[in-house]
């Protein structure tokens, strides 16, 4: 029963981790509910008003959320630098609160300076932050300055309560976030394999959702991926040691993905294309090779459980024959040992599903370490040297930045200046509104313009803020004459709702604004300075703070959404390029290259690319065929990065893995790869249709190698595979030409 309970709290506490990869919401949330609570216990104990319990709440909660830095020793020297700048700013708010043009003046240039302090990296973002927040808080409050020694008192509470949370009840460490984001990993790659086994026996009803479900899967799988490599110089003991969970990770990653292609090409009649994977919406592959269950579909199907349980198996389970005899039949198929009488197409799938048994076996030995070997078949047995072998050949490097902008190219002065103009039209528009309550406008024209980068951005979350802030406001007139004066009771429902902002923050903008709204009106309420026209009010000067965001977005040193993905598109091809070309020189016997540093560059830079298009894709732009475009070309690009993360995998191989050989044709394979590729990025940078030549076309890229040619030796196994991942890598790139606009240069005759 007990073994039973165990069992069931493991399934959940999997599916936790993997809908929050590494608990990060959970944690962010976690701390700053207790920073605010134990504030609010200390200054109830001390008698507290409550116009001082709100401030204690409020400063407690921004001393909290504005700290970012992953060392706990940064985050103690930013925290001990924020409490002088917060009592600056609440001195300064209270000495200005009488003198309105002065006030507005200050406020401002503090903006403007909280704006371009980001430049300063983390630190200097969270001091920003907190200057003007307390300043912000100080007009909330209607603080004085003969208020000022308590307000001094409350917020120096806050500030001690947070670090004792932060250090000691709910302590954060980077190695402790890189083990959860490990385990969400493992979750993800676990419910990955689910959606495959899905599609495996799905009807032809069902392989829309299957196939849906998939993708899904493989987007978060690559998601948490990403999330393991911005953390893991931090969280692991050295750089060697990081390098090598980063490879194992990259490994899982690709197996995982391949395997997902291998299954839809084993469903359908024509050859499944990775863009399926990729691409929302795509048609389900016309077809079905596996209609009838046979024995080998069982055993495939059977298989694949047996990789989700060696996905899930927690560490130092591995005792027992059970669990060796799957991981060495698995392991075996990658020797072509006991592959069933089937298809090609099936029998790779098998392969397929022991690539995925190595990649596992891999991550394990990284993570966990030594693993029992008592049972190793010749299989295993060679696929643990393989893996030792790599693990000596990894070696760190680093390599140059890009040169940094500087004057008004740079993102943060840029930013700083167009948050300023903005913030002075939210003034004064907002003093025409409400003379007391402008500063919800300013508020908001500060808080749109935070982690956007072009004015569609601005505007997609503008809208996203005011429909939230509308909903909040129904909900606060609701929960305040439910609470009425019942301090505590309002108290527990704002930690709630605090809870619920940092949580659902990364996924809905919308909803974290609601529940921002909601909280107010609970705060409103405790103030006793709560009413219908006050939240009315509030969405009048959200709208007002939006619009006065998107007007200075638009008309001061624009950055229009056309020319930021351009660049971010740029970027991506450039990195696309580094990849492609390094990886395939290498697997030519070139030199080796920091092939993983590469694909991590490149799958960073496809996702800034995705974030920032999101003005194109959302739901309410009116332009539905540039949002189709949009995402064809994301999708394009993502399936050009996959296939790219394969090569570097497997370049990465050639100087350990005994089966993988240079083979210098491969060199002129690649050569209308990355050509083609440096077109588009010229066209993309600077519309030239006629400079770069045009996109190359012709023969496939394996009939570039004529196997067939007398004297001309075959290719094995793994550089056939890599022909075909240069072949879907070519059509990807080509494929690209038609939404962008690139001309195609017809092949000579």
């Amino acid at each position: 029963m007990r073994a039973a309970g165990r069992a069931a709290w493991a399934r959940v506490w999997d599916r936790v981790a993997a809908s929050d990869p590494g608990l990060l919401r959970l944690t962010a949330g976690l701390r700053t509910v207790a920073s605010i609570a134990l504030t609010l216990a200390v200054l109830s104990l001390l008698d507290a008003s409550v116009p001082h319990l709100v401030a204690g709440a409020m400063s407690a909660m921004v001393s909290t959320f504005a700290i970012r830095e992953k060392q706990r020793a940064q985050q103690a020297l930013t925290l001990a630098l924020g409490l002088p700048v917060a009592l600056t700013s609440v001195s300064l708010s209270a000495l200005l609160n009488s003198r309105v043009v002065a006030g507005d003046v200050f406020f401002v240039l503090l903006i403007f300076g909280a704006v371009y302090s980001r430049r300063f990296g983390d630190r200097g973002t969270a001091l920003g932050l907190i200057g003007f927040q307390i300043y912000f808080l100080s007009l909330f409050i209607g603080a004085t300055v003969s208020a000022l020694p308590r307000l001094y008192g409350v917020i120096g509470v806050a500030f001690v309560c947070s670090a004792l949370v932060r250090f000691a009840l709910v302590p954060e460490t980077p190695t402790g976030t890189l083990d959860r984001l490990r385990r969400a990993f493992r979750a993800r790659f676990a419910q990955l394999v689910t959606a495959q086994l899905a599609l495996l026996d799905a009807g032809p009803d069902d392989m829309e959702k299957a196939l849906t479900d998939v993708r899904e899967g493989t987007a978060r799988l690559h998601e948490t991926a990403l999330l393991i490599q911005g953390r893991l110089e931090d969280g692991t003991s050295d750089e060697t040691v990081a390098r090598l969970v980063q490879r194992r990770i990259a490994d899982a990653e690709v197996a995982a993905e391949r395997l997902g292609l291998l299954l839809l090409t084993a469903r359908s009649a024509e050859r499944g294309h990775t863009l399926t994977l990729h691409l929302p919406g795509a048609p389900v592959p016309a077809g079905d090779l596996l209609t009838g269950r046979d024995e080998t579909t069982d055993t495939l199907r059977r298989d694949l459980e047996a990789l989700r349980l060696l996905v899930l198996r927690p560490s130092g389970s591995d005792a027992g024959t059970a669990l060796a005899h799957v991981r060495n039949r698995l392991l075996g198929y990658r020797e072509e040992e006991n592959l069933p009488p089937a298809s090609d197409a099936v029998q790779d799938v098998f392969r397929g599903i022991g690539e995925a048994g190595r990649a596992v076996l891999g991550l394990r030995i990284a993570v966990d370490g030594p693993q029992d070997e008592s049972e190793d078949t010749p299989a295993t047995t060679r696929s643990r040297e393989e893996l030792d072998a790599e693990d000596v050949a990894i070696a760190g490097s680093e390599e140059a930045e890009d040169a940094e902008r500087t004057g008004l190219r740079r993102p943060t002065t840029r930013a700083a200046v167009q948050v300023a103009v903005g913030s002075s039209l939210a003034i004064v528009g907002g003093e025409f509104l409400s003379s007391q309550r402008w500063y919800w406008a300013v508020l908001t024209c500060w808080i749109v313009f935070l982690n956007t980068s072009s004015t569609g951005e601005i505007l997609v979350k503008g809208y996203r803020r005011l429909l939230g802030t509308v909903l909040g406001v129904v909900a606060g007139i609701g929960l305040a004459g439910l609470v009425g004066h019942h301090t505590w009771t309002a108290f527990a429902l704002v930690l709630l709702f605090i809870f619920a902002m940092f949580y659902t923050a990364p996924l809905s903008y919308t909803l974290m604004s609601f529940f921002v709204t909601a909280m107010l009106g609970l705060l409103y309420t405790l103030l006793h300075t709560y009413s219908a026209s006050v939240l009315v009010l509030r969405v009048e000067e959200t709208a007002l703070g939006a619009a006065c965001g998107v007007v200075a977005a638009a008309l001061v040193l624009p950055v229009h959404t056309d020319r930021r993905t351009n660049e971010l598109l740029g970027t991506v091809l450039a990195r696309l390029t580094d990849v492609t070309e390094a990886a395939v020189d290498q697997l030519s016997g070139g030199a080796a290259a920091e092939l993983l540093d590469k694909a991590r560059d490149l799958d960073q830079a496809l996702a800034d690319l995705s974030a920032s298009t999101q003005p194109l894709t959302h739901p309410i732009t009116p332009l539905r065929a540039r949002r189709d475009t949009a995402r064809y070309v994301v999708a394009l690009l993502e399936t050009c990065a996959y296939h790219a993360r394969y090569l570097a995998a497997t370049a990465e191989l050639l100087p350990t893995h005994p089966s993988i050989a240079a083979d210098p044709r491969l060199r002129e394979a690649g050569r209308r790869i990355v050509h083609n590729i440096g077109v588009i990025g010229a066209h993309v940078a600077d519309g030239d249709e006629d400079g770069a030549g045009g996109i190359e076309t012709g023969p496939s890229i394996a009939s570039l190698l004529r196997p067939g040619t007398p004297g001309t030796p075959r290719y094995g196994r793994v550089t056939d595979r890599v022909l075909r991942h240069l072949q879907r890598l070519d059509e990807a790139v080509v494929g690209l030409a038609r939404p962008l606009d690139v001309p195609v240069a017809v092949p000579a005759k």
